[in-house]
């Protein structure tokens, strides 16, 4: 109610103040934005170490506020690291897991019934009660159906799609997704919004850009606070970027997605400093997972019932490179980027080398870490993590907090003043004394894969209770989220139980989880004493969600979304058969 009556008392003054009855305006909060990647690696960023440099616009945005190498998402699939981004919560807690199988990843293709639940308050709801005008652009994954739109959820405008951007599918078998403005769709993916697979050409992520600043230049003239949830989706695959884009990485077309979406950021950032709001504006860069770095047999896969949504990619070692100060070569944020030539045609895949000489035409970096997407190791959860505010964090830091995605609820309800719930267990730390006084919080992060809690890291110490990356069955047909990274006795091909004696590896001296510690020296038992009191506290306190992932369907799927009918666009569904889903790993 405290928070409510703020809101009240701000938006009274300034209905006031527009009345001409000379009312001093009370300060406005600052505004949010989120920006969330799909699938981008810890190891993509110039700033991180990329060798390329081609991210100008976010090496300087680190160059101007707060990097945080030591961040993590809440889970190695997007799902369920969306809805711990909204809900400050585990996925675990809020449902988004399967018990259909130990230790299996899930998410949200169009078969999938559940979503997120009634119960959860998101991040929108709750900015709303201090007058926040709220908007979602691009994917929002926390299911399709009617109940689980975002607008029922805190959000009052999206554009973008519920689904990844899957297909192209004939519309009989299965339907292809939607786009979404507000409440209705206004068109479907490969139809009224194309990507051409074979080249790559898609203007997905220029239209998000303009969706980005049109919303921002609005409430700037309404005078309004805003929170902008902008989560583009180039870099999962299949990857896309815009004709001015494609060829000009030399990375191939997964980089010519990241050179778009820097610049891209580059143009929003610009607005924000050019409205004069930038110091009243609290922004944060991160990604859902790390980059998916599985080798499979058949590029464009739709790896729905086999291994979702990723195409060949080749890990490197990466190089480590925290130097924030900018060559002089690099540009600083602008409004266009320059495209330089090579070899590569704007249509080719033209082949991109990573660090270490490696092909990677489709894939991200993570870095020195272990594996990718879909695993709990270290390629697979920690991600890039930039942290900007004009004026309030101090320009030119490194933060060696340990973060996590979840701390993005609870940080941005402290921007705007307002206490998380009070009634429920919230996983998310404020990370505003992180930011703007330099303070460190011990915090263990949880690596949950499903409904299984794989492993836990506290200080520079992270425990393995459990290790897996998929089956020998996939692995044999070529499905490998660790392409050149066999390590024998940890990436293993069937699910192997450490809980007794976990494996234990000190990040700081081996951040590739390659040399555990000998479980009879005196720093293995002390690590250990420590890691089991806190999973102890944490399992004996834990009340899972009711698993929201456990139930398909094909009679849920697209078929006829909300303003279909005014499109032509409606489809008939087949026979409801609610049946068990299938997750591989």
């Amino acid at each position: 109610m405290a928070a409510v009556a703020a809101a009240t008392r701000w938006q009274l003054l300034l209905v006031l103040s527009a009345a001409g009855l000379g009312v001093t305006l009370a300060p406005q909060p600052p505004n949010i934005l989120l920006l969330l990647m799909d699938d981008m690696g810890w190891g993509d960023l110039g700033v991180y170490g990329e060798p390329s440099r081609e991210t100008p616009n976010l090496d300087q945005m680190a160059a101007e506020g707060m990097l945080f190498p030591n961040f993590y998402a809440a889970n190695p699939l997007c799902s369920p690291s969306r809805a711990a981004l909204l809900t400050g919560r585990l996925p675990i807690r809020t449902g988004f897991y399967t018990s259909n199988g130990h230790a299996r990843n899930a998410y949200t293709p169009q078969e999938v019934v559940g979503g997120i639940p009634d119960s959860e308050h998101l991040l929108p709801e709750l900015l709303r009660t201090a007058g926040y005008a709220s908007k979602i652009v691009g994917k929002w994954h926390l299911g399709h159906r009617p109940q689980f739109h975002p607008l029922k959820h805190g959000f009052d405008e999206w554009f973008g799609s519920p689904n990844c951007h899957f297909g192209p599918y004939d519309n009989k078998a299965r339907p292809n997704i939607p786009v979404y403005r507000d409440w209705e769709m206004v068109g479907r993916y490969y139809e009224e919004f194309p990507i051409n697979l074979r080249t790559g050409e898609a203007n997905l992520t220029q239209i998000y850009v303009q969706e980005a600043l049109d919303f921002i230049k609005g409430q700037q003239a309404a005078r309004r606070p805003f929170f902008l949830y902008w989560a583009v989706d180039a870099t999962h695959a299949p990857v896309y970027a815009s004709r001015p884009f494609l060829g000009s990485s030399q990375r191939g077309r997964y980089g010519d997605a990241v050179r778009e979406i820097d610049a891209g950021i580059g143009r929003v950032l610009r607005l924000l400093q050019d409205l004069g709001v930038a110091e009243n504006t609290f922004v944060f860069f991160t990604s859902d997972n790390g980059a998916a770095l599985i080798s499979a047999p058949k590029q464009g896969l739709d790896l729905t019932t086999a291994a979702p949504g990723h195409l060949p990619g080749e890990p490197s070692p990466g190089v480590v490179n925290l130097n924030l100060r900018p060559d002089s070569g690099w540009s600083f944020i602008s409004t266009t980027v320059s495209v330089p030539q090579n070899s590569s045609s704007p249509t080719s895949d033209g082949p991109g080398r990573e660090p270490g000489g490696q092909t990677c035409p489709e894939g991200g970096s993570n870095g020195p870490f272990l594996c990718g997407k879909q695993t709990t190791f270290e390629g697979g959860m920690r991600e890039p993590a930039i942290a900007w505010w004009p004026g309030r964090i101090p320009a030119g830091q490194v933060s060696h907090q340990l973060g996590s995605i979840m701390d993005l609820f609870t940080t941005s309800l402290s921007v705007a003043g307002l206490e998380p719930p009070s009634d429920r267990a919230i996983d998310g730390l404020d990370l505003l004394p992180a930011m703007l006084q330099g303070r460190l919080m011990d915090r263990p992060i949880f690596y949950y894969r499903g409904n299984t809690l794989m492993a836990v890291t506290l200080g520079q110490y992270k425990a393995h209770f459990w290790t897996w990356t998929n089956s020998w069955e996939e692995f044999r047909q070529g499905v490998d989220f660790c392409p050149g990274q066999n390590i024998s006795g940890v990436t293993t091909h069937t699910q192997e139980e450490h809980t007794k004696l976990p494996l234990i590896f000190h990040l700081g001296r081996d951040p590739g989880e390659r040399y555990p510690l000998s479980v009879a020296s005196t720093e293995y038992l002390d690590a250990l004493h420590r890691i089991t009191s806190v999973v102890q506290q944490h399992q004996e306190t834990l009340v899972p969600g009711q698993p929201q992932l456990n139930v398909c369907n094909q009679a849920v799927m697209n078929w006829a979304p909300p303003g279909c009918e005014k499109l032509g666009k409606c489809l008939e569904p087949p026979e409801s058969v609610p049946e068990k889903c299938s997750w591989p790993h």
